[in-house]
């Protein structure tokens, strides 16, 4: 962190015509912000979608589903009002609504092609990558919003073992193992992200440990094969292993692997879900059976 302050420091900030020494122009007129929290995103989601797509002009795949806003009067500078529906308008939305997000949640946890437990694909790009498939979208927000696209890194992602039972740590230890000089080919960095696996957030652990990357490699043990393998349970594998643990919640897992900068010669990861590297498949410790 004291590195990162560093370079922090080292940018400045100014204005394009004070950097031009040029008159600076007009001020950009005021914008009045919405009051939001996590419980006005509940109830008042279309006055909030009203004002965000008055910053967000609609491209020529978007004219048609922006058309059909438009006729229930959502859209830049208009004013849906939920609270003046009669009831079986507002129940319709809301199994709408529901049935939307059940829908996302389940593209979200398919993104990809399954490789060994681990889905591997492509999710996020421009509005040419995606090219009207809001569910997608949609899915790759909710899996980790503003991610980069493939060229740029790549995520594979896990909630299973690689015969596919869900990964819980109230009930099972596991391991992840790279075999020798088998990392994950990348020009610049590797990671592999601890989450909760019912909030996606991170969870707090003795250790403050959340992730493993490729920078602490030197500080972890090598198995006598020159393999590495990673601990992923709850508590702690015992001090001769616990330079290798990743502390994990007490109870569903979702595991995130960045690879950025991705090879694109074999060994690759890429094209996405095809390429000649795979994430290894994580294994019950001890050679413990499923519960």
């Amino acid at each position: 962190m004291d590195n990162v302050i560093k370079v922090q420091s080292g940018y400045k900030g100014q204005p394009l015509s004070a950097y031009l020494k040029q008159t600076a122009p007009n001020a950009a007129p005021a914008i009045e912000w919405p009051k939001i929290d996590k419980e006005l995103v509940k109830t008042n989601f279309f006055e909030y979608l009203d004002f965000a797509l008055q910053f967000a002009p609609a491209g020529p795949e978007e004219e048609a589903i922006r058309a059909k806003l438009a006729t229930i009067g959502i859209g830049p500078g208009k004013k849906f009002n939920f609270k003046d529906l009669s009831g079986e308008h507002k129940a319709a939305i809301l199994i709408g609504m529901k049935e939307g997000e059940k829908k996302v949640d389940e593209a979200e946890h398919k993104i990809g092609k399954p490789i060994n437990g681990w889905n591997v694909g492509a999710a996020f790009g421009d509005r040419g990558f995606y090219n009207g498939n809001w569910l997608l979208r949609a899915a790759a927000a909710k899996a980790g919003i503003y991610g980069n696209d493939a060229a740029e890194a790549m995520y594979p992602a896990t909630r299973k073992l690689g015969d596919g039972a869900e990964l819980d740590a109230s009930k099972q230890k596991y391991t992840l193992t790279f075999a020798k000089d088998q990392y994950p080919p990348v020009n610049a960095f590797w990671s592999v992200t601890m989450y909760d696996g019912k909030s996606q957030l991170r969870i707090k652990n003795p250790i403050d440990r959340y992730l493993i990357n490729s920078p602490i490699l030197p500080s972890m043990k090598k198995n006598k094969d020159g393999s590495l393998t990673l601990y992923i349970q709850k508590d702690s594998p015992g001090k001769d292993k616990q330079a290798n643990w990743l502390p994990a919640p007490d109870g569903p897992i979702y595991l995130v692997m960045r690879l950025y900068w991705p090879k694109d010669t074999p060994p690759s990861i890429l094209p996405p879900g095809e390429g000649t590297w795979s994430p290894p498949a994580l294994a019950l410790a001890d050679g413990a059976s499923a519960k």
